[in-house]
């Protein structure tokens, strides 16, 4: 376990409908804007190890908490974390420190984001780089409904969506344990335990695996989600069929240089027909599981400086 590392200021972003809490390091002068993407339930904090080398690189590192993180905003409306609102935030912050483009770093739902945005404003971004989430195809028939088929409604995806309200209460009752149960590394091999796995952790006592964070570290998770609850972060996957019909409007081809990271123990399989749909991609595998640049952060900082040297000649320009 790391100790915890320098973290820059919040900055308060205003953009038409919500404010964003974003913590940017490096000259926004810089002609090299990265912009790096949590997922869920995590925070722009998940980046701590990799925006010190970013920048001595020469990067404006640009980090935000997405709406309904932290100190960003929170909307009521659950349409109002579509994928159209969520690119939209990062088109917004490239307007705000102007930049034309940027390369763009995802993991997990901010990985999803990432690829959305290249589909959605390809004119913005300059490359594209994910962890744990490969590019999801869209396919004949709506997500939730496809994993629901798939999967059974005890699935997460389909519990958040199809039982609204119920997954929240239980985590907002159990902030700290459930945090603490999900941040985990070394987690033995083996199928998932029955039931709607966060709320089967919100409630044990106990989780496998060792603990991923420092007690700093966790604290940081546990007074944001305090502050927001999980509600918010949950309406993300209560937009999946939205942003599957949204997604039938455009280019399905990701066609900027890509950097694909897994972990190795992931539950989340690789996809066999990623270089379909992103022709110029690398693929990478880490031992690790899920959290991958909090589980492997040298490991993933050096995967990300090699790449983004080695593809800047292929890249458009930024500005």
């Amino acid at each position: 376990m790391s100790a915890p590392v320098a973290f820059p200021p919040p900055t308060l972003v205003p953009l038409d409908d919500v404010v964003l809490e974003v913590f940017h390091a490096g000259d926004p002068r810089s002609g090299r804007p990265i912009v790096l993407c949590h997922g869920w339930p995590e925070l722009a904090h998940s980046w701590r190890h990799q925006i010190p080398a970013l920048v001595a690189a020469g990067h404006h590192v640009i980090v935000p908490n997405q709406r309904g993180f932290g100190g960003s905003s929170c909307p009521a409306d659950v349409a109002a974390y579509g994928l159209d609102a969520l690119a939209g935030d990062l088109v917004g912050l490239l307007d705000h420190f102007g930049h034309a483009r940027a390369t763009f770093v995802g993991h997990d739902w901010g990985a999803m984001v990432v690829w959305g945005l290249a589909l959605l404003h390809p004119d913005r971004v300059e490359r594209v780089a994910n962890l744990a989430l490969p590019y999801q195809e869209r396919g004949d028939v709506p997500w939730i409904e496809q994993l629901e088929q798939l999967f059974g409604p005890d699935h997460y995806f389909v519990h958040f969506n199809r039982q609204p309200g119920v997954a929240e209460a239980v985590l907002d009752r159990n902030v700290g344990r459930f945090l603490g149960n999900l941040f985990r590394r070394d987690l033995p091999p083996g199928p998932p335990a029955p039931g709607v796995w966060p709320l089967c952790l919100a409630k044990a006592d106990t989780a496998p695996g060792t603990p991923l964070l420092g007690a700093d570290e966790l604290a940081v998770y546990e007074a944001a989600f305090e502050a927001t609850g999980f509600g918010p972060g949950i309406h993300w996957y209560r937009n999946l069929d939205r942003n599957w019909r949204l997604l039938g409007t455009v280019d399905p081809v990701v066609r900027q240089p890509a950097l694909m990271i897994h972990g190795d123990r992931d539950s989340i399989p690789r996809s066999p027909r990623l270089s379909h749909f992103v022709p110029d991609v690398e693929v990478v595998g880490l031992d690790c599981g899920h959290w991958i640049q909090q589980e492997r952060p040298a490991e993933t900082t050096a995967l990300l400086l090699d790449w983004l040297a080695r593809t800047a000649a292929r890249a458009a320009p930024a500005a």
